[in-house]
Order: structure tokens, then C-alpha cells, then sequence
């Protein structure tokens, strides 16, 4: 029987300290990612391409050829200038190169068809990239909403801390086999105006936007919560949605 490879996943790093640099100043800044999403992809088949954030692009396109499919994940707020925003005085600290070369790299997946998760900060960031905006602040901007900061303000990422509803019609759905389900909380920010290409598939009880999907046939999807954090501890239906996600990364596999 011939070997099926796993596809290559890319997941733009984050900028971080190295843990024993103490994060002295003077010592250089490194690229990764949270390993739980690493994980994740692995176990649903896939085989996950860290993508520093170079500016050279002839680099970023070469890294972004090899990939089949792109998890957006979590990380810090988007800088408002992507939107036209001013900045809230509760924005916390942005990358405007994170920014630039991940709104890049989803243009290009959407582009060509490539499959995108995109998680958390991602779900905001599929969104700014395709014309859409975001609350900056929901505490401060959102009359009666939940605290979406739950689970972190608990320092547990796997607290179900509310329920979401999601719609019947929906690639979620379909994934979750369901259409509730309760979830982990950990942003302040969340999506306001919906880029045309996307439709909500799913809100939390006070409105807030908790998923979208392309309204084109091709495999996008984006969701608030952090299923990275729940597939193998709290609710094993969040790896039917990565295991989905690089299933269909793996129709692009040339063999």
C-alpha cells in the first residue's frame, strides 16, 4: 500500500524570550509557537511548518509553496491601523510585522484555495484580512457582555467558561456534530463587522462571534475559542475540526 505523506501545515511563529535569557534585553528575540497547536496538527495527521516572520518576501513565498494548509493561531491584538481604527487606550501591544505577513499569508491561502483554521487572535486576523473590523476592547465596548477573559483570569485554558450556539448549516456543525457546545474564553477583542467573504456560523450568549466560514465552497474556517487547548483534555469533538481541516489540506498533497 503506497505512503500517503501528511500534509505540511504552516503556522506563522510568534516573537518571544528565550526562558533562560531571563528576558535580558540584550539577548535576541526568538520565533515559535504555543506547542499545543503543533500538537494538535500532528495528531490529526498533519505535519506543522513553523513560518518565521521574515520581511523578505522571495523567502515568505518560498516557505508558503511548500505548505497545504495555514493554522492562524493565537497571539496578541492586531494593530487597528489594518482596519483603519484609531487605537483603543486598551489595545494591548501590537506587531505590525506579525500583522503584515499573516494577513499576507492568509490572502495568499484564500487566493489559491489552501485550507485555513485560523484560532483566537486568528479568527480576528482572517476577518481584518479580508475587510473587516474589530472591537478592540468588549468590556469597554460591548454594553452587557460576557467576560471573555475567564478562563485566563482562572490561568485554566481548558475552563469551559460559556456556551456558543452554532448554526445547523454550517461546516462546524457538521465537524462538531453538534450545534452547542460550551468553551474555553481567553480575548478581549472579537469580530464587529463581518468581511463579506465570511458569514457567522456561530455567537456566544451575548452576541459576541464565536465562528465563521468562507461563504465560497473552500475549506475556512475560524473560531474564537481555543480548541488546541480542549481536543485531548475537555472535548474530544474539537479534533474532528483539525482532523477535517488537514484532511483537506491533504487533498492538495501532490504525490
Amino acid at each position: 500500500m503506497p505512503h500517503t505523506p501528511r500534509p505540511i501545515i504552516g503556522v506563522p511563529c510568534l516573537v518571544g524570550i528565550a526562558f533562560f535569557a531571563r528576558n535580558d534585553p540584550w539577548f535576541p528575540r526568538i520565533y515559535g509557537n504555543v506547542i499545543s497547536y503543533l500538537q494538535a496538527i500532528e495528531a490529526a495527521g498533519g505535519a506543522p511548518l513553523l513560518i518565521h516572520l521574515t520581511t523578505n518576501d522571495d523567502v515568505l513565498e518560498r516557505l508558503y509553496q511548500q505548505i497545504n494548509g495555514v493554522l492562524l493561531a493565537g497571539g496578541e491584538d492586531i494593530d487597528p491601523a489594518c482596519y483603519g481604527a484609531p487605537r483603543h487606550p486598551k489595545l494591548g501591544v501590537p506587531d505590525p510585522v506579525q500583522d503584515a505577513i499573516e494577513i499576507k499569508l492568509t490572502r495568499w491561502a484564500l487566493r489559491d484555495g489552501k485550507p485555513v483554521l485560523a484560532i483566537c487572535r486568528g479568527i480576528q486576523l482572517l476577518n481584518v484580512a479580508l475587510g473587516g473590523t474589530l472591537y478592540q476592547d468588549i468590556p469597554s465596548e460591548v454594553e452587557g457582555a460576557l467576560n471573555h477573559n475567564e478562563s485566563t483570569d482562572r490561568e485554566d485554558m481548558t475552563y469551559l467558561a460559556h456556551p456558543i450556539s452554532i448554526e445547523s448549516n454550517s461546516r462546524l456543525a457538521d465537524l462538531f456534530g453538534a450545534t452547542e457546545a460550551l468553551v474555553n474564553t481567553l480575548h478581549h477583542q472579537a469580530l464587529r463587522d463581518v468581511a463579506p467573504a465570511l458569514r457567522v456560523t456561530a455567537r456566544a450568549p451575548d452576541g459576541i462571534i464565536e465562528a465563521v466560514e468562507a461563504v465560497t465552497p473552500g475549506w475556512v474556517v475560524g473560531v474564537q475559542c481555543h480548541p488546541e487547548m480542549l481536543w485531548n483534555q475537555r472535548d474530544s469533538r474539537w479534533a474532528r475540526v483539525f482532523q477535517g481541516f488537514v484532511e483537506a489540506a491533504g487533498m492538495r498533497v501532490e504525490r
